[in-house]
């Protein structure tokens, strides 16, 4: 993930200083040189070496072959940009239907996603019976629809598992892993959710290479930002999640995070991103990164849809170590009578130079809210890559183990890296450092568990002292500018969309709160959304 990068840095850079608030600093002027000078014109690896056009479509092509141009262009004002509610409202009155409507996106996607001049590479998977389950969603009989989800068609990014599919990680190693629905899955169907397909990522969650840019996975090629196709970072690791998303490939996406991304790629791509606390939702089926950092998370055009598929998702897993059970009800229902009437925020004076993010201040003022420039505080950290990796070197055989299909013939860190080398032009071309340094990483597990709860402790410290001290009930941040802080403190976190910089680069008002305030930030983010609306589609895509 692009984050871990930068913790990497910082690590190397200021390892014996002790001006926290200048590393900070740093922190954000290494984001911003990263991806100012990377030349995203060239790359390695453009197109999917192992992805076949032909095969990806041949389960559709009959069923599209009356989906013209025409129907196509009278359904755009229909669905492109529509929320969940107002898409049901067309299927109630029958100016659309489910079928009609997960064959509009099929369309879409095979219109820009590969192999052409505005293509994306945002989709790595495409479900092939998802036409025939639009059917019967069609001819399910009801009132109303059970849930708002019904019959939406949903992307999952291609570490989380789900039935009749592969869950490659992007990586080849797993290229033939079919395997049961992962638990959000299945609570996603029971709810009626179409599964679309998979979406993209940076291989192995951007924990592999160290090397590569984000959006980049062996099986899935280099997925671009719709913004700037060769100018703009896509964000990762859920890059494909962020870019179809923005793209209107689907109603929304799934995404992951272990620190920033979904953060990183929602903002980048100018769409509403939930990072939830840990634990609210299942991570069983998900190929990990670390069983103490990692979330799914939805990824949405809006707020509304957000919390819809919020709801979707719910559920308490027994089998998840960190499961929590919510005493919410629903994320969705009465948002639209939200307020931020009175509510403290807490602005970091280093941002507020950022023009954006003054002016999201703004309206937040402008709509009741009080905000309070803090300064960052002094607080120390370390051990952060040791976290990730020595989690991964121990969760990633578990879930090979208990959750990957029979023929993958890998059962650990070590055995990926072996693999690879059998032919890392194709399987690694930007090298696996990530890798190799979660094998060489000669901590213990007693290690982990003293460096776990050291960054816990100094994370909430961090967040905590302000909110004591100035009575804040959250923060506003930019983008993933302290989705690591977020992250080891266990925070939950939102981003939606806050305007376009000169270049046309989109930025996102990221909102950070207290365990288990995902109702609030949705809340919070929905006024200021509905009082900016900053979201533009990418305009070459309309």
């Amino acid at each position: 993930m692009r984050n871990i990068l930068y913790f990497l840095l910082i690590a190397l850079v200021f390892s014996c200083k002790n001006d926290t608030s200048s590393t900070v600093t740093t922190e954000r002027e290494i984001l911003e040189v990263v991806k100012d000078s990377t030349d995203f014109r060239e790359f390695r690896v453009l197109d999917s070496r192992y992805i076949s056009k032909e095969e990806l479509w041949k389960p559709f092509n009959k069923d599209l072959e009356d989906f013209t141009e025409e129907t196509y262009n009278k359904l755009k004002p229909l669905v492109l940009e529509q929320d969940i509610p107002t898409l049901q409202k067309h299927i109630t009155n029958g100016d659309l239907s489910y079928e009609v409507l997960t064959k509009f996106y099929l369309y879409r996607i095979r219109k820009f996603d590969r192999e052409n001049e505005l293509s994306l590479n945002s989709i790595i998977a495409l479900n092939p019976n998802v036409i025939d389950e639009a059917k019967k969603a069609d001819n399910t009989q009801f009132v109303v629809p059970p849930h708002q989800i019904f019959g939406m068609p949903i992307l999952l990014k291609d570490n989380i598992n789900a039935s009749g599919m592969t869950t490659t990680a992007g990586a080849v190693a797993l290229q033939e892993n079919t395997s049961e629905d992962a638990f959000i899955t299945e609570r996603l169907k029971s709810n009626g959710a179409l599964i679309l397909g998979k979406a993209n990522l940076s291989e192995w969650a951007y924990f592999f290479c160290g090397d590569c840019p984000s959006g980049y996975s062996a099986i899935g090629g280099q997925t671009l930002n719709p913004y700037g196709r060769r100018t703009m970072d896509t964000g990762g690791s859920s890059s494909g999640s962020g870019v179809s998303v923005a793209t209107n490939f689907s109603v929304g996406a799934v995404g992951s995070e272990t620190s920033g991304s979904i953060l990183s790629p929602s903002s980048s791509n100018s769409i509403v991103g939930l990072k939830p606390t840990i634990g609210l939702l299942s991570r069983s089926g998900i190929v990990p990164i670390s069983s103490t950092l990692d979330t799914p998370g939805p990824m949405t055009k809006n707020v509304i849809d957000n919390a819809i598929m919020l709801d979707a998702m719910s559920g308490f897993d027994d089998s998840d170590s960190k499961a929590i059970k919510s005493q919410v009800l629903s994320y969705s229902e009465s948002l639209s009578e939200s307020s931020i009437e009175g509510k403290r925020f807490g602005a970091f004076k280093r941002l507020m130079e950022d023009s954006l993010y003054a002016n999201a201040i703004k309206v937040l003022r402008d709509n009741g809210a009080e905000v309070v420039e803090v300064d960052e505080i002094d607080v120390q950290r370390s051990g952060f890559i040791s976290l990730l990796n020595l989690d991964m070197k121990k969760d990633l055989p578990e879930y090979l183990a208990n959750h990957a299909a029979n023929v993958v013939e890998v059962t650990s860190v070590q055995d990926v890296i072996n693999f690879n080398n059998l032919d890392s032009l194709n399987r690694a071309p930007y090298g696996q450092r990530l890798f190799k340094g979660i094998v060489d990483d000669p901590g213990s597990l007693q290690y982990l568990d003293s460096i776990k709860t050291d960054l816990k402790t100094k994370s909430r410290l961090y967040f905590d002292t302000p909110i004591e001290k100035q009575n804040l009930d959250g923060f506003l941040s930019i983008n993933n500018f302290h989705a690591g802080w977020a992250a080891t403190a266990e925070y939950p976190a939102l981003t939606v969309p806050m305007g376009y910089q000169e270049s046309g680069r989109p930025r996102g008002l990221t909102f950070i709160s207290k365990p288990l305030s995902e109702k609030t930030l949705l809340e919070w983010a929905y006024v200021y959304e509905q009082a900016s609306k900053k979201r533009v589609p990418p305009v070459n895509y309309n």
